[in-house]
This record gives structure tokens, C-alpha cells and sequence, in this order.
């Protein structure tokens, strides 16, 4: 299936594939095997996130909390030594909350209690985010559950725009204003929670 996919151009010049294999809700000792047959099918866009404590693992396959504009590039060097690699082709802020696992607590999508939240204006860590493709360790970077007024914050005082929206596109919640008003900004979707975001199916 991967094999055949197609490519989109993102305004950064570069190209990411828009088939896209997700590792959230994938345990540490459980992603390796799934995402060694993802990249034994031809998958190249690898779905991750810090948050989901399991980048040591996908980046032996391969080989949100840090808002703050002077924590985003030590954020993404640790990802990097983590996978193994010296840039990423596409890194995103995952929210556009910044929060911070309490100590001693797991990561959860649905108990809040488990995160102390932070006041960071998207723009502060956006402007992060830029000083990662001039430091060549990212080559484009983007956004992930960000709604129209927190892109449009971003474009009114941003360098480098956003490349992509990585937001759910389901069956359940289309999203088309939010899709129409990113592509008329030059900015790419990338949809994930196909049938639904986790545990809404059950």
C-alpha cells in the first residue's frame, strides 16, 4: 500500500510522503516489530512523539512540553540522539498547549490530572522552532492541533510559516473550514484518526 503512495509538496520546498504510519498508544516494547513491517512495505513517514515515550524504540527501527523558545532546540537535539539521526525531515509542536508530565505519572490522552499546564504563546515557540531549520536540524517544521486563530497568530509574525496541520480527519469530524483556510495559506493537512480518534470507536 505504501509502495504506491503519493507526495506532498510542502512550502518549505521539501516533499513528505502523505501516507503516514502513527506510533501513539504503541507501548515501547511493542512499537519495534509493526514499524519494521511499515518500513518493509515502504512506509517513510514515521508518526512520533515525545510525549508517547517510545522514541528510543522507533528510532532503533529507524536506526509537547517544551514550549519554552530556549527549550525547543534541546527538545529536538534529544529527539534526534534518540533516533539516531543528525535532522528530521519534518518536526512539529504537538500542541498548542504546553504542559509538563507531573513526576511519577504516565502519559495519558484523556486524565489531565497528570500534566501541570504552562502559559506559552504559540508565537514563543514557533519562533523556536525557526531557529531549528536555520540550525539545519530540521529541514521543515509545522503544527499539530492548532485551529485557525492559533495559525493565523503564527503567520502575522512568523519567517518561516508553517509547512503543515497535522490535525484528525475522520469520519467522524471532517474538519473542511480548518483544511480550506490552511490550504489557502500554503500550508499541507496531514490527517491521522482516520475512523476516529483513540478510544472513540469503542
Amino acid at each position: 500500500m505504501a509502495r504506491c503512495q503519493t507526495f506532498l509538496l510542502l512550502n518549505s520546498g521539501y516533499k513528505i510522503p502523505q501516507l503516514g504510519f502513527g506510533t501513539l498508544m504503541t507501548k515501547p516494547h511493542e512499537v519495534e516489530k509493526p514499524l519494521l513491517w511499515a518500513i518493509a512495505e515502504g512506509y517513510r513517514h514515521i508518526d512520533c512523539a515525545r510525549a508517547y515515550q517510545n522514541e528510543v524504540e522507533v528510532g532503533r527501527a529507524l536506526w509537547n512540553s517544551d514550549h519554552r523558545r530556549k527549550d525547543v532546540r534541546p527538545a529536538c537535539e534529544l529527539s534526534l540522539r534518540k533516533f539516531g539521526l543528525n535532522y528530521l525531515d519534518l518536526y512539529l509542536i504537538h500542541l498548542p498547549v504546553s504542559y509538563k508530565l507531573k513526576e511519577g505519572k504516565q502519559f495519558s490522552t484523556t486524565d489531565l490530572s497528570v500534566f501541570d499546564f504552562e502559559d506559552i504563546p504559540v508565537e514563543e515557540t514557533w519562533k523556536g522552532m525557526e531557529e531549528l531549520v536555520e540550525a539545519g536540524l530540521a529541514r521543515s517544521i509545522g503544527v499539530s492541533n492548532f485551529n485557525k486563530d492559533q495559525i493565523d497568530r503564527i503567520l502575522a509574525s512568523c519567517k518561516i510559516p508553517p509547512a503543515v496541520n497535522q490535525i484528525e480527519v475522520s469520519v467522524n469530524w471532517l474538519n473542511q473550514k480548518l483544511i480550506d483556510h490552511c490550504h489557502s495559506k500554503g500550508i499541507q493537512i496531514t490527517g491521522y484518526a482516520p475512523f476516529g480518534s483513540p478510544g472513540v470507536m469503542k
